[in-house]
């Protein structure tokens, strides 16, 4: 046989067909499911195919993060993104394409933010790398200069409350490495991160640094939204990077009350401005009226790329139309891609969505996030109860080619999940291997060259895997 003949969906055949389902058939009727899990691991075949030999995923990740970049809401790399996702979403022959608009915060960085010690011994380097966190009030040109105090946990601020005025609180609680799955130790660790500040304020410190929320080797900060609490002083705070993280611990340790943090940032917040989700959409043949949502986030904190977070989401999406538009498949329900604003620091673009479906009327059956980085994927969670979820494992078979080996209970990312609260949709995520996930989560290392071509792709395939099926027999 010519080597070609073993290619594509015609190994497929045979491997499926005459190795699988029919050795069944020689022993038992042959039944309609029979016959539809053949069709449907061959148009599986086609999505993957076109996704792995004709694929526009990694391209067009390496042209959002190479020729846009970072693009924090309201900044004028997200506008510059905004028309990029346009014009993909048009490369991906979407039926129809446009702009959803809404308010975002506009919070800018105003350079570059630092921070150095006082009170070390002699020839010890002082300085340490730091990252405004995100909304975070800045200093002024002058900085601020106060002892600091080592703090492990909420508990143990309370404890020290009476010794906070005009300090510099250094929250250093470390991801637990005892979570296995590392979003729960994310879980874990970021109230630090967004609630710090203002528990700290509450006891008059005039200032936070907080240990990056990452199980990384490396030294990179990473950045995120805060959130204050008006009722108290709206005091600036920084995210440390880990090497230093534990090299400042050793040294308040060592003298407590003797050492001394330099902060300064220019950081602020200016009014909010407008920006848009990008949405394009391939028309439905029997429930036009009825809708399919996959997406992920356009904005990215500033200091990098947003490769992993989240153009992949966005690249994978998009690849989903693309790749059904390809084989020349005709969705029964309408099948929407949707390129989320400001999940960042507001989640405003998430929220419009399901504002604006909910005005109209409309009926959403599924809404999918591809927000964890473009990992291997893993699973898949939807926000089923358990008989539904039962009723749909035995999808599991088909996937598990591609990766995917669970379909779980649970939530949808930020973005889809006010499609549950305002239209009662069921959503989901795609959930890859998180192991490397929080290297690169909102550090400057998040940069296209730690993306994986091939895991990118795979996590396209499924996805597109999965909107097949929910739009062929629901949900």
């Amino acid at each position: 046989m010519h080597p070609k003949l073993l290619k594509g969906n015609l190994l497929l055949f045979f491997l499926v067909v005459l190795g699988g389902p029919l050795a069944v058939v020689a022993q038992t009727p042959v039944t309609v499911q029979m016959v539809t899990t053949t069709e449907d691991s061959l148009l599986i075949r086609r999505l993957a195919d076109t996704i792995l030999t004709d694929g526009r995923a990694y391209e067009n990740l390496r042209l959002l993060t190479k020729t846009v970049g970072a693009r924090l809401s309201g900044s004028a790399g997200y506008y510059k993104a905004e028309k990029w996702g346009q014009r993909v979403l048009g490369e991906a022959s979407a039926d129809k394409i446009w702009m959803q608009e809404c308010m975002v915060p506009h919070w800018v960085r105003g350079g570059k933010d630092s921070a150095s010690c006082s009170g070390l011994p002699k020839d010890m380097i002082s300085g340490l790398d730091v990252l405004a966190l995100g909304n975070s009030q800045g200093t002024g040109s002058r900085g601020i200069k106060a002892p600091v105090v080592l703090i492990h946990s909420f508990d143990e601020l309370e404890q020290h409350k009476d010794e906070l005025r005009g300090k510099i609180v250094f929250y250093n609680y470390p991801f637990n490495p005892l979570f296995v799955e590392t979003f729960e130790a994310y879980g874990d660790a970021v109230r630090y991160r967004a609630m710090g500040a203002s528990r700290a304020a509450k006891y008059g410190a005039i200032g936070v640094l907080v240990r990056s929320m990452s199980s990384s080797v490396t030294n990179f900060p990473h950045t995120g939204a805060l959130l204050y609490n008006d009722s108290f002083p709206k005091i600036p705070a920084f995210a440390v990077g880990l090497h230093d993280a534990d090299w400042l611990s050793e040294q308040v340790e060592r003298d407590p009350g003797g050492i001394k943090v330099f902060m300064r940032s220019g950081a602020h917040m200016m009014p909010d401005t407008p920006a848009h989700n990008i949405i394009g959409e391939l028309k439905g043949t029997e429930f036009p009226d009825q809708y399919i949502t996959v997406g992920g986030h356009l904005d990215s904190w500033d200091p990098a790329e947003g490769a992993q977070d989240d153009g992949a989401g966005c690249v994978q999406s998009i690849e989903v139309l693309r790749a059904l538009k390809a084989i020349g498949y005709r969705p029964r329900h309408t099948i929407r891609v949707v390129l989320f604003a400001n999940e960042e620091n507001g989640g405003r673009g998430g929220r419009k969505y399901a504002e604006a479906a909910k005005d109209a009327g409309e009926k959403h059956l599924l809404g999918l996030e591809s927000d964890n980085g473009g990992f291997t994927p893993r699973a898949f969670t939807l926000s089923l109860p358990d008989e539904k979820l039962a009723a749909i494992q035995p999808w599991i078979q088909l996937l598990k080619p591609y990766g995917v080996y669970e379909l779980e209970r649970g939530g949808g990312g930020s973005d889809v999940n006010p499609m549950s609260r305002q239209l009662g949709a069921t959503v989901g995520e795609l959930r890859p291997d998180s192991q490397r996930y929080f290297e690169y989560h909102h550090a400057r290392n998040d940069v296209l060259e730690n993306v994986n071509k091939r895991e990118l792709e795979l996590g396209a395939v499924n996805m597109a895997a999965l909107i097949y099926l929910v739009d062929k027999y629901g949900l």
